[in-house]
């Protein structure tokens, strides 16, 4: 390929990841949405066992997934310094009941989030205004 071609490609290439990024929604664009969703706070959630995802929204949010269209946002007490560059969480539970002010969000091998503040997700609602646009 011609020494030419490589800086069309690489100038190509730049453009497309800037363009990329320009459309990337930010942590506090994405909690914003999710907080127009959220219901009132509650004081735990049961699940079966396991947590079908979840995503982080910053350095003291997180978003989990016990089901297809059953989500919580969950707020933890700060310093919780590795949460929104974590590859990994869990969540601490008594049986299969994640509490306010007892549970925690684990964070890599030795950091342990208090949750403060837990708030259902109508995450169905959510994805419908998504795919309309909204």
């Amino acid at each position: 390929m011609k020494p030419r071609n490589w800086v069309i490609l690489a100038a190509v290439a730049a453009l497309t990841a800037c363009a990329a990024m320009k459309n990337r929604e930010t942590d506090e664009q994405t909690l914003a949405r999710y907080m127009d969703y959220a219901g009132e706070p509650v004081d735990s959630f049961s699940y079966l066992g396991r947590f079908d995802g979840w995503r982080s929204l910053g350095r003291d949010r997180v978003v989990v997934w016990t089901g297809v269209n059953d989500a919580y946002l969950l707020t933890v007490q700060q310093p919780c310094q590795d949460l929104q560059f974590a590859q990994r969480i869990g969540v601490t539970s008594t049986g299969s009941t994640v509490s306010r002010g007892f549970d925690s969000v684990k964070v890599g091998n030795n950091q342990t989030c208090r949750i403060t503040e837990i708030r259902p997700v109508n995450y169905k609602d959510l994805k419908a205004a998504e795919k309309a646009g909204g």
